[in-house]
């Protein structure tokens, strides 16, 4: 439990502060919004057993924040970071490229890390229903889209009701745009 809530904090904050930073009125408002909501996480994160309640209304909560956090009424250049795994999330494997879209004048747009998954466990029922692979093990991995699915329904009602933000697309939507 506590690690998809981690995980999908960090989905919630990647989302909300790259879409925010690079327009923010007063300049660090949006990283200094980002540290208070990170320790407010750590500290339900540290619990024993943290609630689905106070997970809910944390992430309501972030996405209200910077919602409301002042802007800049400008239009900048959006900027999609794909590629490796390690390389897309880790600012010292990708050498900081979030940094540098973000000083030339873009917005950087980063894929969830939960996204990441839901294509690891959906990938598995093209397996049984074109190579053969057990049909029992496409339904295990559907249930736990399901359930990751679960963990950001409030996630995505939230970012679908925003000003400034747009929610992370269904895995069954995406497969049908890739075919």
């Amino acid at each position: 439990t506590k690690a998809l809530q981690a995980m999908v904090y960090g989905d919630i904050f990647m989302r909300v502060l790259y879409a925010t930073r690079p327009y923010e009125a007063k300049p660090g408002s949006a990283d200094a919004l980002h540290e208070k909501w990170k320790e407010i996480c750590i500290r339900s994160l540290s619990k024993r057993s943290p609630s689905m309640a106070e997970f809910n209304r944390n992430i309501s909560g972030i996405i209200h924040d910077f919602d409301e956090l002042p802007r800049r009424e400008v239009i900048k250049p959006r900027v999609g970071i794909v590629g490796e795994i390690l390389v897309k999330f880790s600012p010292l494997a990708n050498n900081h490229v979030v940094e540098l879209l973000e000083s030339e004048g873009a917005e950087a747009v980063m894929p969830d890390l939960l996204d990441f998954l839901l294509y690891c466990f959906y990938n598995s029922n093209f397996k049984a229903e074109h190579l053969g692979s057990k049909k029992s093990t496409a339904r295990l991995c559907n249930a736990g889209i399901a359930l990751l699915e679960y963990f950001r329904r409030t996630a995505r009602k939230e970012l679908t009701a925003s000003m400034h933000f747009t929610p992370p697309s269904a895995i069954n939507e995406l497969a049908q745009m890739a075919k």
